[in-house]
């Protein structure tokens, strides 16, 4: 990304290779960098203001961090979503995450055991520049001259004595009027002796500006805290996640967890896992290995995520995965080699090597594997409740995201461990015979749709070109996939069967799939009901400014719980006879493709999963933000936000 927007200033500026012969070549060209801390000599359990100095050179401008406000945006002050914002790391351990508050402040987090404990930076004031930078003439806020970041650290009361060093990363991006250079990360070292009964000293003349009445605060525990919102359908609730608050949000992510047993993506693969616990469930010892197995496999699949959005840079969420076509193809591939295999149309001879590798239903390592399996299947969708926990552990330390992704694997795990520890609730499920094997078959060629799904999506996500939107034809293959397998469950239960209760049970079940399935083909490939206006930051800057309210939603072709929203909660006749009143505009964020811009607004709203709907009024201001809501939600939203005159 840093890379795609230096060429883009390049492309639209003048005056660069002016720049380069005057021996600029990169923005660490012209800010020189100091770190001071305010004493050198710090007791364990003392305060220990540090202060980053910026000297931006004459003529020179750097993007200030990541922090417009709502004030600002009522000013006039813009932010560029291309732009490479200042920010810190320190000592690879900490970083910079935006304050749910507080224009001025950043929060940082600091990971078990290390010596310093990062409480929050103070920035310096921006300098507002006009500028076009593509959207035409703008306000942007920028740092110029001398810029001092503060970072008032704490020393941990059990921290060695000795030397302590701190490595900070500064990244930040040099603009003139007219022209960009590429952005620079510059290493910084600070380095401490921690003593014992050590006397304070007169800290540098620049901490003249350093307001410490944040340590009055921080120790008093008034400084303000990064509170989580939760909105469940209409429920919406806050939770701190300090102290005794961090267990209510593991609560919370279990409770989302076990909720994506519920969503589109991983509610077919439900009643396969039933028909393998029903074969063993005369053997409870057996049942319950297996199931913890099972409950294993979706565990670990979710911690490793959690381990990857701690230390992978740039990895937020296991949906940014779909976001490249190979992989969503991928995806789609295998679940189409297991659909066929399971409907029994052919088998496959594997190695030798390989074929001794049991991953059947009765084995521990074929129910690891479907444990695996059916949490890969559930990350396209979020569920209600986990986004915003998710959210929230992906700026937490390694610590924090270990144990939220874990809660969330629990709560996905937790029915299937139920059912392997009371196996009485599977044991009247078909075992085996041309009964099971119908159900089998059946849900064979509804995987096969999941797959069609999969591949389509990957495909679409080839070929658009964001933001226009993607094409949706492959969702035909996915209806006509589903009609054929309610149609075969319905004819195989009238030949198999003449008992009028399972023909009229299994045959209606059969038609009803048929049915639903024939109808996505229509829902799904039409162009809505809505009138899309398909984001850039230049289109969403023109609907503020005709001074209507505007409606956002997140979504993508990967993303079944966006198609659900859209289908029955925003294109609900209530909805829709609200937006077609006027005053409110609705905006899509597309992200079925790599859209860098759609996934930076979408880090704006302080999310990193989708579906996420969200209503501003028309001067910017949020007035809605959630990923499970109701038409009477909605319709309120608009109401309010509309009412809202700039």
């Amino acid at each position: 990304m840093r890379m795609a927007v230096f060429i883009f200033f390049v492309a639209i500026c003048i005056g660069t290779s002016a720049m380069t012969q005057s021996g600029v070549r990169d923005s660490a060209d012209v800010v020189k960098i100091q770190v001071i801390p305010a004493m050198q000599d710090v007791a364990p359990g003392s305060d220990l203001p540090v202060a980053i100095v910026l000297e931006i050179s004459p003529g020179w401008h750097i993007w200030t961090n990541d922090r417009l406000g709502k004030d600002d945006a009522a000013n006039g002050i813009a932010q560029f979503d291309g732009a490479v914002f200042t920010s810190i790391q320190a000592s690879n351990a900490w970083d910079v995450v935006r304050a749910a508050s507080a224009v001025q402040a950043e929060w940082l987090t600091t990971k078990p055991n290390d010596p310093f404990i990062h409480v929050r930076a103070q920035w310096p004031e921006f300098h507002p520049v006009k500028a076009d930078v593509g959207d035409g003439i703008q306000t942007y806020p920028v740092f110029e001259g001398e810029a001092v970041i503060f970072v008032p650290f704490s020393i941990a009361p059990n921290a060695p004595l000795g030397p302590q060093t701190v490595v900070f990363k500064i990244e930040f991006q040099a603009c003139t009027a007219t022209t960009c250079v590429a952005p620079s990360t510059v290493e910084v070292s600070m380095q401490v002796q921690v003593k014992a009964g050590t006397a304070s000293s007169a800290p540098p003349a620049v901490f003249s500006r350093f307001d410490a009445e944040i340590f009055s605060q921080i120790h008093s525990g008034n400084a303000p805290s990064a509170i989580i919102q939760f909105d469940f359908f209409g429920y919406s609730f806050s939770v701190d996640p300090n102290g005794g608050g961090f267990f209510l949000v593991l609560f919370i992510a279990a409770l989302g967890g076990l909720l994506l047993n519920f969503t589109p993506c991983v509610l077919p693969v439900i009643p396969l896992k039933i028909m393998g616990l029903s074969r063993i469930a005369g053997n409870r010892k057996r049942c319950l290995i297996l199931g913890a197995a099972l409950s294993i496999g979706v565990i670990v699949f979710w911690i490793c995520l959690g381990l990857a959005v701690a230390l992978i840079s740039g990895f937020s969420t296991a949906s940014q995965l779909f976001q490249y076509p190979l992989f969503t193809v991928t995806v789609g591939l295998i679940i189409a080699l297991m659909a066929v295999g399971m409907c029994g149309f052919f088998s496959i001879q594997l190695p030798q090597s390989i074929a001794g590798i049991d991953f059947r239903h009765d084995t521990i390592v074929g129910s690891i594997g479907f444990g695996v399996m059916t949490a890969v299947l559930s990350t396209p969708c979020t569920a209600p409740l986990m986004g915003a926990a998710a959210a929230w552990a992906a700026t937490q330390n390694p610590f924090v995201v270990f144990f939220v992704f874990g809660s969330i694997g629990f709560g996905m795990a937790l029915p299937y461990f139920i059912l392997s520890a009371f196996p009485k609730l599977v044991s009247h499920v078909p075992k085996s015979g041309p009964a099971s094997d119908v159900v089998k078959q059946t849900m064979g060629l509804l995987l096969l749709a999941a797959a069609a799904y999969f591949v389509g999506a990957g495909m679409a996500g080839f070929l658009v070109s964001p933001p226009n939107p993607p094409t949706n034809d492959y969702w035909w293959i996915v209806s006509a996939l589903g009609t054929i397998a309610g149609l075969w469950l319905c004819w195989r239960t009238l030949k198999l069967t003449k008992s009028a209760k399972f023909r009229c049970i299994f045959g209606s079940l059969g038609v009803a799939i048929a049915l639903f399935s024939a109808t996505i083909g229509f829902q799904f490939t039409d162009d809505g009901k809505i009138n899309w206006v398909f984001y850039t930051p230049a289109r969403l800057e023109n609907v503020l400014k005709s001074g209507d309210a505007v409606m956002i939603d997140f979504t993508a072709e990967w993303c079944l719980n966006c198609k659900t929203l859209e289908k029955t909660v925003l294109e609900s006749s209530a909805v829709l006879a609200r937006l077609n009143a006027g005053g409110i505009q609705s905006v899509k964020v597309d992200l079925t493709g790599n859209n860098v811009e759609g996934r930076a607004l979408l880090k704006k709203y302080d999310r990193v999963t989708i579906p996420l709907l969200v209503i501003l009024t028309a001067d910017g201001q949020e007035i809605f933000k959630s990923d499970a809501y109701t038409p009477s939600e909605v319709v309120n939203a608009i109401n309010n936000a509309t009412s809202q005159k700039p």
